[in-house]
């Protein structure tokens, strides 16, 4: 069991830093592709590598021994592509009205909402310490949330972003009820599926377009931020449950943060860094729990 630990935690940390790559870089793009497009570009990147993957697969002759989804998923599939067709456009959006490293902090508030949702729908275990922790970490995120502190205003961007986090705990939680299938099949299906919508309703707003170049380095980011991430994050919780792969996942915005100031030099304002302290307190807390168990 505890073996099984330990490579679910390796699997919850490796789709972190690879998913971290998302903020910095999909802010670049942004200045050049709408946030519908950008957002359906990156899943369908998503879709397409592991439908590539797939294809090698069958051709080295290494026949998947993991289960296949069945009639009884469609339910759970039609839900996540629905969440991650809304979720990465209120994402994209978001980031354009914020600093890359806000939204990387921001996004850990993906954790409360996809444990608050095991919590209330699946019953899934949450320790008392795991409790602290999610309060710390939604106090980081109502600070980095304020325009101003006096008015008691919210920005845009941050309203945007938690909301993308609050799709995405829906969406962890209808994965993990299917965490026990093929990763690579749920991350194909979801990519392609997600894909196609965002860029259906990019259309429908005639947000299409973009050059050729800048469309090639969205779909190799989608297939590293989210087709990679994703894929590890399913092994992930197949180890771990759905509220405690979210915890350990809670890495992947420092890496954000880092790769934020390292290419923006975004400034270190006293309300950042508070935020900081607190968000790094409440993953300290989340990520040394150990009484959190999951249930299938």
């Amino acid at each position: 069991m505890t073996t099984k630990k330990n490579i679910g935690i390796v699997f919850a940390f490796l789709a972190a830093m690879l998913y971290a790559f998302n903020f910095p870089f999909s802010k670049i793009l942004l200045q050049r592709l709408s946030p519908t497009m950008m957002a359906g570009i990156l899943y369908l990147g998503a879709g397409a590598g592991m439908v590539v993957i797939g294809f090698f697969r069958k051709k080295l002759s290494r026949i998947s021994e993991e289960p296949q989804l069945t009639q009884k998923d469609i339910p759970f599939i039609i839900a996540i592509i629905l969440l991650d067709i809304i979720a990465p456009i209120f994402l994209m959006i978001g980031i354009q009205f914020s600093t890359a490293s806000s939204v990387s902090l921001l996004v850990s508030f993906e954790i409360v909402a996809t444990a608050l949702i095991a919590k209330a729908l699946f019953r899934e275990s949450i320790s008392r310490q795991l409790w602290f922790a999610i309060a710390l970490i939604t106090f980081s995120s109502l600070i980095l949330s304020f325009d101003s502190i006096q008015s008691f205003s919210f920005s845009i961007g941050s309203i945007l972003v938690l909301s993308a986090c609050t799709c995405w705990g829906f969406e962890n939680n209808c994965t993990r009820k299917l965490s026990n299938k093929d990763p690579l099949q749920i991350v194909a299906i979801k990519g392609v599926g997600s894909g196609f919508g965002s860029l259906f309703f990019s259309v429908c707003r005639n947000e299409f377009g973009g050059s050729v170049t800048d469309i090639l380095w969205a779909l190799l980011l989608g297939f590293i931020t989210f087709g990679l991430s994703i894929f590890f994050y399913v092994y992930a919780q197949r180890f771990l449950g759905a509220a405690k792969t979210s915890a350990y996942y809670a890495i992947a915005p420092f890496f954000g943060v880092i790769l934020s100031f390292l290419i923006f030099r975004d400034p270190l304002t006293n309300r950042f860094l508070i935020a900081l302290i607190i968000m790094i307190a409440g993953v300290f807390f989340v990520t040394a729990d150990q009484r959190g168990k999951s249930v299938v």
